[in-house]
């Protein structure tokens, strides 16, 4: 059986299923093209990430494709419930990259206290000339022990994220509407570990009373935060989005930043992805990253063992 990783996949994926008698094709194919590749090569599964689509045009017209497996957690690229009322097989590795989207939320909150983001962009320019001014212009920097994240959905990765806060010495509150609690264990590297419990607090409470938020939320019709959100925090509040883009209002993102009321944001995924607006791309308050949250080494390879000995489960 042939399976297309459209959007690639891990060494160590590719041969797990090959040990497994599976043929694996790695060629990028352009999404217009994908059925008749698809029906030409006969292929049983497709492996994707977030650039191909797989709608009802590829379910309706490929009658070999028996799989599709999404490479990461969110799955709004993939008519799911419609492939599995045509009987797909559809899978996901909802926990293999849940700690490198974590460390990139603390890049983007560490880089937003000390105004890396900006120093990054400046020095560069002014470095040489201008050392004393752009040195009192950033010396005005936060800890984020002892302050606050409030964490917007406490699935696997914000509970991830809650590790390294926790382990940085930050209170954590969360607000998702699923979970009524949480205990977390933080594993230390000589084997030791502790146990923390979280409590669901209604978003309101989140909003009002954390000095650093982040959002780990499917896609969503509506925004999740948006001016009325915005208007509930703190003054000087920084904000993270790592989950996906339209869960935040950009324009009314890029008046909070305006206003004051937002200190800085984090940006790893966009509303108009994969073209973000020129306004978000060139403000001086946005720590800036290219949906790159699972994009690790380790979490690569975590992906790909995960897809193989699912499809080899399911397909063999």
């Amino acid at each position: 059986m042939k399976i297309l990783a459209n959007d690639g996949i891990s060494q160590n994926g590719i041969s797990a299923l090959e040990k497994a008698g599976f043929e694996v094709i790695t060629t990028t194919v352009a999404q217009e093209q994908l059925v008749d590749y698809i029906n030409k090569n006969e292929i049983s599964g497709i492996l994707v990430r977030s650039a191909t689509q797989v709608r009802k045009d590829i379910i309706d017209n490929c009658p070999t494709l028996k799989l599709i497996g999404r490479g990461g957690v969110g799955m709004d690229n993939i008519d799911v419930a419609y492939a599995k009322e045509k009987g797909l097989h559809v899978i996901n590795t909802p926990a293999a990259s849940s700690e490198s989207v974590a460390e990139l939320v603390f890049a983007h909150l560490f880089g937003g206290v000390r105004f890396l983001y900006d120093a990054n962009r400046n020095m560069p320019l002014e470095g040489d000339s201008n050392f004393k001014k752009l040195k009192k212009s950033y010396a005005k920097g936060v800890e984020l022990r002892g302050k606050t994240l409030g964490v917007i959905g406490f699935g696997r990765i914000g509970q991830a994220t809650a590790k390294i806060a926790v382990g940085i010495g930050m209170n954590v509150i969360f607000h998702d509407p699923f979970i009524d609690s949480a205990t977390i264990k933080l594993p230390f590297f000589d084997g030791q570990t502790a146990s923390f419990n979280f409590t669901n607090r209604t978003k309101e409470e989140v909003l009002r009373n954390a000095d650093f938020i982040t959002v780990h939320v499917p896609a969503q019709k509506d925004y999740v935060i948006g001016k009325k959100e915005f208007d509930m925090m703190k003054n000087g509040v920084g904000i993270v989005n790592a989950a996906r883009g339209g869960v935040i209002d950009e324009v009314a993102l890029i008046e909070a930043l305006e206003n004051g009321k937002i200190a800085f944001a984090g940006l790893d995924t966009f509303e108009s992805e994969p073209t973000p607006e020129i306004k978000i791309l060139m403000h001086s308050k946005i720590s800036l990253t290219p949906h790159i949250g699972a994009a690790t080494a380790e979490a690569q390879d975590r992906i790909g063992l995960e897809l193989a000995d699912q499809i080899i489960s399911l397909l063999k």
